[in-house]
């Protein structure tokens, strides 16, 4: 098994390449690996050899940390390693505090991710990275959903309003009045 390279980097598009003693290693990156590369310059990478009936492929991290990162990702049933890479691309930190405040939207703006997936992933991790915040996967009431939809309309994004309807005791409120209240919260979150 593959473990770590260096060597000099050759990238053909989005294609890495990875030159060791003539040799040279395929690697699939994050983005923000083919990014910080520096022609000419020795690149180290550790890495991930993912052996299928098909296929042998090499993941390449720029540290040991984002490489455990990955292969805890794919230890979520329904991630595979093409699905991980994007999401190991947000960046450690973002993803850990996304899961400690199970913020389904992040993991959902990557390819592939869905609002379910997203939440598997949360549920998932949360006990290998830690929790502050219990997931809310009640969907929204018909009158919670109503007033988001009021909210929408005038440019605020889905994120923010779903975490104010759900900050805000709708009960005995009028629509109208539901929304008054929650664009008051939305007006302190800015």
């Amino acid at each position: 098994m593959i473990s770590r390279l260096i060597g000099l980097p050759l990238l053909e598009g989005t294609e890495l390449t990875i030159l060791v003693n003539g040799v040279g290693y395929g690697v699939l990156v994050p983005a923000s690996v083919l990014v910080s590369i520096v022609p000419n310059q020795p690149l180290e990478l550790w890495i991930h050899t993912h052996v299928r009936e098909d296929a042998l492929e090499l993941f390449g991290f720029p540290d040991a940390e984002t490489r455990r990162l990955f292969l805890l990702l794919t230890s979520v049933s329904g991630i595979g390693p093409k699905t991980a890479l994007p999401i190991v691309n947000l960046g450690a930190t973002k993803i850990i505090q996304a899961v400690q405040q199970a913020d389904v939207h992040i993991f959902s703006q990557v390819p592939r991710v869905g609002k379910k997936l997203a939440q598997k992933i949360i549920i998932e991790l949360r006990g290998k990275l830690g929790e502050l915040k219990e997931l809310d996967l009640a969907p929204l009431s018909a009158q919670q959903s109503e007033v988001a939809a009021a909210l929408q309309s005038l440019g605020f994004s889905e994120q923010e309003i779903e975490a104010a309807v759900r900050r805000v005791d709708l009960t005995d409120l009028s629509v109208e009045a539901s929304v008054t209240t929650v664009l008051q919260e939305l007006g302190k979150q800015k």
